[in-house]
């Protein structure tokens, strides 16, 4: 498996908005769309492939905090993952896991001091054993709901 950052090109495109398109389709996340152009366009997209195929990918971009939190100060730098996908066939292969760490390694030594992201999915239980347990990171709130 090979891991790389990407400039975005229009087949690319074409490739990352048919994955969300399956994505969406799983209708594993709360309100995910596919992508647009305009949703991927600006952002650091990082990839894993192998033999050509695209197996997962990560997008993001770098950004300030813009109030003060409990977590961090105004101003403080931070890469936020928009978005992390891996395909259903390679999940639990350790893809999702080498593409955050490649991004990791990349941000150490910038600007960034942090790496954030949010999260929607359906099944909680899974992908915070993956984020915290599985990467390291810490968990820093939470938004329930319940229908009534």
């Amino acid at each position: 498996m090979d891991i790389r950052e990407a400039n975005l090109t229009d087949a690319l495109l074409e490739k990352l908005i048919a994955l969300s398109a399956n994505w969406e389709a799983e209708n594993s996340t709360y309100g995910y769309r596919r992508n647009e152009r305009s949703d991927i366009v600006g952002s650091r997209i990082f990839l894993a492939e192998q033999e050509g195929e695209i197996l997962g990918y990560l997008l993001g971009q770098e950004a300030k905090a813009e109030r003060a939190s409990s977590v961090m100060a105004d101003g403080t730098p931070y890469f936020e993952v928009e978005e992390l996908y891996v395909v259903p066939e390679c999940r639990g292969q350790g893809v999702g896991s080498a593409l955050f760490r490649f991004v990791e390694q990349k941000l150490k030594g910038t600007e960034s001091a942090y790496i954030l992201l949010s999260t929607a999915t359906k099944d909680y239980k899974k992908i915070l054993h993956f984020y915290i347990d599985e990467l390291g990171m810490d968990f820093w709130s939470a938004r329930l709901f319940k229908k009534l």
